[in-house]
């Protein structure tokens, strides 16, 4: 399943998210993650608050290809997209794992293929180091085979790149 998460707005996303098979839309019309790991142990991979992001971490978790289109913010995702993937951390469990020689979090829904990251906006190259840094680590940690990360100084280059 192709998913992808974008704070495009609504004409913009249009034209792109008829490309997956599913789209979470970064528009901020969502409470923010409340951090009471319910979506790790009492309703695991669900969200208790009953709003658009509240099949999130089922929705990710069963991604094999997740597309993230986000805004620069100082080296990092736009607040909105940032947003989603709080509220996904159900996606994983509370249970810990080696990867790699390393310690995680268990998948539990199992590895995936590919993580895309896609930055649109200004960006300096110290925020593009950054940037990269962040979303391999987001990737691994999240158990995706392949990480991209691709940055675009304008909307309009967004067909070249999906």
């Amino acid at each position: 399943m192709r998913v992808i998460i974008d704070d495009l707005d609504r004409n913009a996303a249009a034209a792109v998210e008829s490309r997956f098979d599913y789209a979470v839309a970064a528009d901020g019309r969502y409470a923010p993650c409340q951090g009471c790991f319910g979506c790790w142990t009492k309703h695991p991979a669900e969200c208790f608050m009953k709003d658009s992001l509240s099949q999130v971490c089922r929705i990710i978790g069963q991604a094999d290809e997740l597309v993230i289109v986000t805004k620069n913010l100082y080296g990092s995702y736009s607040a909105d997209v940032k947003n989603v993937m709080d509220r996904a951390i159900g996606s994983s469990t509370p249970f810990s794992t080696y990867r790699d020689r390393q310690m995680h979090h268990t998948l539990r829904y199992g590895r995936h293929a590919l993580r895309k990251v896609i930055v649109y906006g200004d960006i300096t190259d110290a925020e593009k180091d950054t940037f990269r840094f962040t979303a391999e680590r987001n990737a691994v940690n999240d158990g995706y085979d392949r990480s991209e990360v691709l940055f675009i100084s304008d909307i309009s280059e967004l067909e070249d790149v999906l």
